[in-house]
């Protein structure tokens, strides 16, 4: 289906120059023609023919006779019937008030009864009243574009990261440790701002993931795993996706939600100080997004891209990552052959790198 356009006149009051806008229509040429013709000659909005109608025609469909008649000139009837008796399926989902069941609905009727003969016979059509009718026309006289906005940044920042963090100490971050748990591990992963691994680690002894414990048992478990984690400017943790609505669920979803608040307790000193957040929680789907690992709703393995990573910085003059030569082959060894499979770790090092290109370096990221 090719798409053609059309220009439609703004005017912007008596007597001054009105501004041309540019329309798809996502038709074929036949049925562009038509509208290309007829289209927006008459100054007159939607709300203005539906308020018209009404007006002057009675109170209900059978007092007001054909109602439609007296709203769309006949030249304005003749292009709506042509879109609509010859228009596919698929081109008139393009019109907005027309898709789904809509459009469905007027092709059955079509094959069953045969063309419209003229616009009032579109209110046979279930889900049309007359109302819904002069909407549709006016929608295929004048067909609107859909536009997207493009969200500010610091309404990018909120979907990506929380808490609210003022943009300037984004900007000054020397390093960071990106830290990601699950029920058997907990990885963390030290970059500077030149995107340097200064560490990359896992720790496997989780104790705490048989059973449901005593807070004071986590409080030890995880003290004993923050004391191996370097100084940073910011710890960036991974965001609990997991819904409570899956009761099979709830005893992992427990031990995230204790394992987070001890890490924000026990990490976040500066917040007690300044009122200032020093650990910040990552959107697991946004970091999927910005490196192209997500299928649908899921998020796939990034092991193949940490590993062409670790390759990058071997081959590449410049990089996207530095990883020190000394551990190249350590990391090659421990964590990338087939026999290890330590997703939180590659997820580690992907979160922080996505912390630095996006919060950090403003670079574009797709929501």
């Amino acid at each position: 289906m090719s798409v053609r356009y059309f220009l439609k006149a703004r005017g912007r009051g008596p007597g001054l120059q009105g501004r041309w806008t540019c329309f798809p229509v996502p038709l074929t040429s036949s049925l562009f023609q038509d509208l290309q013709n007829f289209c927006c000659r008459k100054k007159s909005t939607e709300s203005e023919r539906i308020n018209s109608s009404f007006a002057s025609c009675g109170k209900n469909a059978k007092e007001s006779g054909n109602v439609l008649d007296k709203i769309f000139s006949s030249e304005e009837q003749a292009s709506i019937l042509h879109v609509l008796n010859t228009a596919s399926n698929k081109e008139l989902d393009a019109f907005s008030l027309l898709r789904g069941r809509k459009s469905v609905n007027i092709v059955e009727y079509r094959e069953k009864f045969g063309p419209f003969q003229n616009l009032e016979s579109l209110t046979n059509v279930p889900l049309f009243q007359h109302k819904t009718v002069v909407q549709v026309c006016n929608s295929i006289l004048c067909p609107k574009t859909e536009k997207t906005k493009k969200l500010p940044e610091n309404v990018q920042l909120r979907k990506f990261i929380k808490s609210d963090v003022k943009s300037e100490r984004l900007k000054a971050v020397n390093s960071i440790v990106s830290i990601v748990f699950g029920t058997r591990r907990i990885a963390w992963a030290h970059l500077d701002r030149k995107l340097a691994v200064l560490d990359w680690q896992h720790d496997d002894c989780w104790k705490l993931r048989d059973k449901i414990y005593p807070s004071s048992v986590y409080l030890e478990e995880i003290s004993s795993v923050i004391s191996k984690m370097p100084e940073a400017d910011f710890y960036v943790l991974e965001k609990i996706t997991l819904s409570f609505q899956n009761t099979t669920l709830f005893p992992i979803l427990l031990h995230f939600h204790i394992t987070e608040a001890m890490l924000y307790a026990l990490l976040d000193k500066t917040f007690a100080q300044e009122g200032q957040h020093q650990v910040l929680s990552m959107s697991r789907s946004a970091v999927g997004k910005h490196f192209g690992l997500m299928l649908g709703d899921s998020r796939t393995s990034g092991k193949e891209l940490v590993k062409q990573f670790i390759s990058e910085s071997v081959m590449k003059k410049e990089p996207r990552v530095f990883f020190p030569l000394d551990k190249v082959v350590h990391y090659r060894e421990r964590f990338l052959s087939d026999s290890h499979r330590v997703e939180e770790l590659y997820d580690s090092l992907l979160q922080a790198i996505a912390f630095y290109e996006v919060a950090v370096f403003e670079r574009d990221l797709e929501f």
